[in-house]
């Protein structure tokens, strides 16, 4: 199984990055040891100093599929959810400004948080009409509308397709929209996807 990511997938969020809007979908990867099952705790390694979360939807791959069409990229899932991908965001910095690959910052084990439960697309009418949140401490800090992706779910799916297998149980982590910030032990995390909660994580 293995985590593929997309950034910069928001317009807000690439201003408050201070980033150019990206033609293509910008692909990342973090490994299947970056997975930390829904409600686990979080736990901010020492080697770095800003943690910043991330709230995205996730889509869970369910058949084998390589250069997929976009017109057929809606039956290669079956279900969606969301996910936090935690970063080291002082070391991205650095990393970024000397030209270095990020992974650390990103891939790192338990980086990519998921939910403690999937919901059938089929309980939704469109997955590019959907709304999510995330409240730390019972106070909202980001909310997101799949409308606002720069690249759809579908298009994100043919597009990586055309460079990697995807096989059943892989997740697409599809970007996050603005208002992504820091959290600091002690911070409960919770995850609303169309005001259904399915994601908590407390940072330990």
């Amino acid at each position: 199984m293995k985590i593929i990511c997309i950034g910069l997938n928001y317009k807000d969020h690439a201003k408050e990055m201070n980033c150019q809007l990206p033609s293509e979908p910008i692909v990342f990867m973090k490994p299947d040891s970056a997975i930390l099952r829904g409600g686990n705790p979080f736990f901010p390694p020492d080697w770095a100093e800003e943690w910043e979360y991330e709230t995205e939807l996730v889509v869970k791959i369910s058949r084998l599929g390589r250069y997929i069409d976009k017109k057929f990229a809606h039956r290669y899932y079956e279900e969606v959810g969301l996910g936090i991908d935690f970063t080291a965001r002082d070391l991205q910095r650095k990393f970024m400004a000397e030209g270095k690959p990020w992974e650390i910052c990103k891939s790192f084990d338990q980086s990519a948080a998921i939910c403690t439960e999937w919901i059938p697309k089929s309980e939704f009418k469109d997955i590019q009409n959907l709304d999510f949140e995330l409240k730390i401490d019972g106070e909202v800090r980001q909310q997101g509308h799949t409308c606002d992706m720069i690249h759809t779910v579908d298009e994100i799916i043919a597009y990586v397709s055309r460079y990697f297998t995807l096989k059943t149980g892989d997740l697409i982590f599809t970007g996050t929209p603005a208002g992504v910030g820091r959290v600091a032990i002690g911070n409960n995390l919770e995850g609303t996807l169309m005001g259904k909660k399915i994601l908590q994580v407390k940072i330990r």
